[in-house]
């Protein structure tokens, strides 16, 4: 059984949801994939391609990531949390999971997050032009720290006795450092908002070796520490440059 992952995938482009459909429907069928956050905001285009890949494959493991979670022309009362419960839905009817997998000893457990600025703290170029702030809504007295706090506290967070291998994934990134030496400072204003310091936390007590990301659009492998990071995001129609809009197998169990 291999282990393939690919995250923002961003189906809301027609080349993208295309890049699904034609998917093969027999190469994978004994295999696992990790689809790691930024599918679409509209609750029917993630439906719809959750069950294309559950066609696909053996098994689908997901997270959300801020994408998912938009409420773009939603009611005025709804909040993120709300729509988290809905795509929370929508995975389980699909047949696609949000819980850990286990195979021999293998374990692949999937990480909720959030951004918290353990990066760093946002300046006013990024709180106008981030559309998460106008695009989420959150409960009142809900900030990033909160949400990250609230999306961690879902995670599976005992180490298993039973795995001999762990596998994590996550939609926001682990640690900052995983961003390569070549982006340009003044780039760097994402920051921020790309992930946690609390999943590269949780992804050591699970004693993960491997773990996937999303996010930052920057398709790398690199190991830090003992553990290999990987992203492989499919990504916007134009930044063909930084990602190879393929499935990529990380393992095989």
């Amino acid at each position: 059984m291999r282990v393939f992952a690919v995250s923002d995938l961003h189906v809301d482009y027609a080349i993208n949801a295309r890049w699904v459909d034609e998917l093969s429907t027999f190469d994978y069928r004994d295999d696992v994939l990790i689809l790691a956050g930024d599918v679409t905001h509209h609750l029917s285009q993630l439906a719809a391609c959750l069950s294309a890949f559950v066609a696909r494959f053996s098994k689908v493991l997901f997270v959300p990531g801020n994408h998912d979670l938009w409420i773009i022309g939603e009611g005025p009362n709804k909040t993120s949390l709300q729509k988290f419960a809905e795509v929370a839905a929508i995975v389980a009817a699909s047949g696609a999971s949000m819980q850990p997998f286990h195979r021999g000893g293998v374990t692949i457990a999937p990480l909720l997050g959030w951004y918290d600025y353990s990066f760093g703290e946002p300046g006013d170029e990024l709180r106008e032009m981030w559309m998460d702030y106008h695009a989420c809504r959150w409960p009142v007295g809900f900030g990033p720290e909160q949400v990250a706090t609230h999306f961690t506290s879902l995670n599976h967070q005992r180490p298993s006795d039973m795995a001999t291998r762990v596998i994590t994934f996550s939609h926001f990134m682990p640690r900052l450092d995983l961003l390569p030496a070549f982006i340009p400072r003044k780039h760097r204003v994402l920051d921020p908002v790309l992930g946690s310091t609390r999943l590269e936390s949780a992804l050591r007590v699970l004693r993960s070796t491997l773990h996937v990301y999303g996010h930052s659009h920057i398709n790398r492998r690199i190991s830090l520490d003992g553990v290999t990071y990987v992203n492989n995001a499919l990504g916007y129609p134009g930044e063909a440059g930084m990602t190879t809009r393929e499935l990529l197998c990380v393992a095989e169990i």
